[in-house]
């Protein structure tokens, strides 16, 4: 089966993954994660995306970001991991491939599933037994969101700065939110949609997706269509 064009949409946030080939380390130590960021930093606004949260796992990049064009996301990951990877196998060294193939993403309905994308990766250093809160875990976007430092890299959602009418009401509305946790289902819903390269969100949303990008957003139904039965003579 022909592999279906990455799913790209200006305008609208995407969940980003990006994977150690085999599920091996991408990032050996505090140097290596700092590299990471500074060319994210740089790459950011040359490609016309904005970056809303990101989250630095040893083996995995994931990101939440709304490109501004249709090349901005691809331009972006390109730009980052050619010059990742060399750095990466110069410091190491080793040679040959960094990541697993192409980098995952999922488009989201802001409204519907922003900010539990969000809450669900600064949640998951803690759920990887990483960090005992996710306040404690540096490679997160968490700490910006919940007042605890400032990142100028980040630029915070519409459904973020809902939560209040000041930043201390947003901060600690937020920091609830992560506490909380993520329900399974959402958490299994955005994880799915963001490895298969879906959309993600109610009908209304996905129906001018489809006609805009002209192929499938959302993941066929499971099983044969049904058989029409002839009408009678």
């Amino acid at each position: 089966m022909a592999r279906l064009p990455r799913l790209t949409i200006p305008g609208y946030p995407h969940f980003v993954l990006l994977t150690g080939n085999d599920g091996r380390v991408v990032f050996a130590d505090d140097q290596d994660r700092r590299a990471w960021l500074a060319r994210l930093q740089a790459w950011l606004v040359p490609c016309r995306v904005r970056l809303h949260a990101y989250v630095l796992l040893p083996s995995q990049v994931r990101l939440l970001v709304t490109p501004e064009d249709a090349d901005g996301l691809p331009r972006l990951i390109q730009a980052i991991g050619r010059d990742y990877v060399r750095y990466f196998n110069r410091r190491h060294g080793r040679s040959g491939t960094l990541w697993e193939g192409r980098y995952r993403a999922a488009v989201l309905q802001p409204e519907r599933h922003l900010l539990t994308c969000m809450a669900l990766m600064d949640a998951r250093p803690v759920a990887d037994g990483l960090a005992a809160r996710a306040a404690d875990y540096l490679w997160s976007s968490h700490a910006h969101y919940a007042g605890l430092r400032t990142d100028p890299m980040l630029t915070p959602p519409p459904a973020y700065w809902a939560l209040g009418n000041t930043p201390f009401a947003r901060e600690a509305a937020y920091t609830a939110q992560v506490e909380t946790g993520v329900p399974d289902e959402h958490a299994i819903a955005i994880e799915r949609a963001g490895r298969g390269g879906w959309a993600l969100g109610d009908a209304a949303f996905l129906a001018p997706l489809h006609e805009q990008v002209k192929r499938r957003v959302s993941p066929a139904r499971a099983g044969r269509p049904c058989k029409q039965t002839a009408a009678p003579g």
